[in-house]
């Protein structure tokens, strides 16, 4: 085991959270597998019809006696229907994004919900705290799919959350190996929440070139699309170069908010168009060789994480 904080408050073995990724983990599979790892599973409720939440919601539980998250962004249509079906399941977790958790925290307090707010700044992290949240996932401009407009790395933005907060946190954004958790830890985190290295496994339920997409990708094959819009860190692909040509041609707002809403992540994900969709991932997809089973992937994370904090106990009796 590996003990944090954020591993006490919410029962899990190890520091390591799957990242809720829309199409990715929207279903059952990918949460329970890391969920009986010892991990932290997510099943990203966004995409869902309510009926679906719920069958996956219950899919884990009959899974595993293990503690697992829904992810709900609350911007979403569907949000309240997602929220409702979470309340009423009494899910272990909620971990919330894009949009404030005030209007739903007091019920899912009152079903023994414990909750993680998604914070892309320490002012929203501080904010997050003051509202009652029990921990923050503060997540850093190198994560895949929506970052933080104020466009801070993981580094910086991990020890400003550390110095803002004082409840548990974990950082995301940039981690793809138990040498990036370590590095959280050691920069004052209590875990990590890893989406692109789960998203290449098995598991995870996205069209296979999207996944050969990401895998085939470098350190430097991700881009920014949209920035003063809603941010999307993606694959550069023809959609992403046809976006930059017309931001360089001076289109217009109205031009521009065309183009990006012509793209979806859906196409990719769900229809293998890795050309014409909106293809998410982190720049730690460069650091990704294989897809692996989800367990199998938690299970070297510990290892190499084990492997880096030893390291440092090396360098300190040196």
């Amino acid at each position: 085991m590996l003990q944090t904080r954020l591993t006490r408050l919410l029962g899990i073995r190890y520091p390591i959270i799957q990242g809720g990724m829309s199409w990715a983990s929207s279903n059952a599979s990918l949460a329970l597998a890391v969920s009986r790892a010892g991990g932290l599973g997510t099943i990203a409720a966004g995409p869902m019809y309510p009926h679906d939440l719920l069958a996956a919601i219950q899919a884990v539980r009959a899974g595993t006696d293990a503690p697992f998250a829904v992810n709900i962004p609350l911007y979403n249509k569907r949000a309240q229907e997602h929220m409702d079906i979470a309340v009423a399941e009494r899910v272990p977790v909620i971990i919330a994004s894009q949009g404030g958790p005030q209007k739903h925290l007091a019920r899912a307090r009152a079903a023994g919900i414990k909750w993680l707010q998604v914070a892309a700044s320490p002012v929203h992290a501080h904010k997050a705290q003051a509202a009652g949240v029990d921990a923050v996932i503060a997540v850093g401009l190198e994560a895949g799919g929506h970052p933080g407009p104020d466009e801070i790395g993981t580094l910086v933005l991990a020890r400003a959350v550390a110095r803002a907060i004082e409840i548990p946190f974990a950082v995301a954004g940039g981690i793809a190996d138990g040498a990036g958790i370590a590095a959280a830890l050691c920069l004052g985190a209590d875990g990590a929440q890893l989406g692109t290295r789960f998203l290449l496994t098995p598991e995870s339920g996205l069209h296979a070139a999207y996944k050969q997409a990401v895998l085939a990708a470098g350190v430097a094959d991700t881009t920014l699309v949209g920035r003063g819009r809603s941010p999307v860190r993606m694959l550069r692909n023809a959609f992403a170069r046809e976006y930059a040509a017309a931001e360089r041609g001076g289109a217009s707002d109205a031009e521009l908010d065309a183009l990006f809403g012509g793209s979806t992540l859906k196409q990719s994900a769900k229809d293998g168009d890795v050309d014409g969709g909106k293809v998410e991932a982190g720049q730690s997809a460069g650091l990704i060789d294989a897809l692996c089973p989800a367990g199998d992937v938690v299970a070297e994370l510990v290892r190499e994480t084990r492997q880096a904090l030893a390291r440092g106990g090396e360098l300190l009796a040196a």
